[in-house]
């Protein structure tokens, strides 16, 4: 395998965005076709750095599926539902994500709830709301103060998810990422609460 120049890959699916006649291709599936064909066709890029360009673009053309309920569905091989993603099904993440509504808690019901409601309307496997236990976090350091609360930074230990793994039917964890944080001082003075804030 070959080093994956990501700077030229990210120029050529910059570069083919540009490209697109939206007249010519008037829907996501042509369009995404036409990204497709006119990253084949660049002579600049690898083999791996096309096809690492191509999962990128699939990546975006699930998103723009699901986001927008536009597009060929399909009956997942896991669950025997109707999806859009091609990279994932829909139904397999939130139905994941509901078997583990069980395995934690904030403390507070009505942010659970909020938590999980967020969760029963995600969209992409890396856009999930989540409750991060305080124990999952790493190298916390003051930032700053704004407003009614104090700025930090920490590092998430387990980091966001990025993926669906369809053969272990899980959503799958990026590793440690940096996070900010902001503790909520006494705002009950203000005119408004600590949810809106």
């Amino acid at each position: 395998m070959s080093v994956i120049r990501k700077e030229l890959v990210n120029a050529a699916i910059n570069r083919v965005n540009a490209l697109i006649d939206f007249d010519i291709c008037n829907d996501i599936h042509k369009q995404h076709e036409f990204r497709k064909q006119t990253v084949l066709s660049d002579k600049s890029l690898t083999e791996d750095e096309k096809t690492e360009a191509i999962r990128e673009l699939n990546k975006t053309y699930d998103r723009n599926k699901v986001f927008f309920n536009e597009g060929v569905k399909r009956i997942c091989e896991y669950c025997n539902q109707e999806c859009l993603a091609t990279l994932y099904c829909e139904c397999c993440v939130l139905n994941f994500l509901k078997a583990n509504f069980s395995n934690w808690t904030s403390g507070n019901n009505n942010i659970d709830d909020l938590i999980q409601r967020c969760q029963m309307e995600t969209l992409l496997p890396q856009m999930v709301v989540e409750w991060i236990p305080y124990n999952n976090l790493q190298n916390i350091e003051y930032l700053t103060k704004g407003g009614f609360s104090e700025i930090y930074t920490a590092d998430w230990i387990d980091g966001r998810y990025y993926e669906w793994d369809s053969k272990e039917q899980q959503l799958k964890r990026f590793g440690t990422i940096k996070v900010i944080l902001k503790r909520l001082g006494n705002i009950e003075n203000s005119n408004q609460s600590w949810f809106e804030e």
